[in-house]
């Protein structure tokens, strides 16, 4: 199957997004595009760690979409 997934960094003010990351790839099922999702999050070189990630399929229709944690920084709250 054909799957495109998505990086975003959003903006909780207002709900707004921008892509930082898109892959198109051919998987067997959703549950493999799902893996290969987050080992990307964790992977591609992006311009910005993406907080939000979203999988779907050749017609756009959304298939997954899970927030993504943020590495612990001193910027969002966390020792480093």
């Amino acid at each position: 199957m054909k799957a495109i997934i998505e990086f975003y960094r959003t903006r909780p003010q207002d709900d707004a997004h921008a892509v930082v990351g898109r892959e198109v790839v051919d998987v067997v099922d959703l549950n493999d595009a799902v893996k290969l999702a987050w080992s990307m999050a964790h992977t591609l070189d992006m311009p910005q760690h993406p907080d939000f990630l979203a999988i779907s399929d050749a017609d756009g229709r959304t298939l997954y979409s899970r927030p993504i944690p943020l590495p612990p920084t001193a910027e969002n709250g966390y020792p480093q």
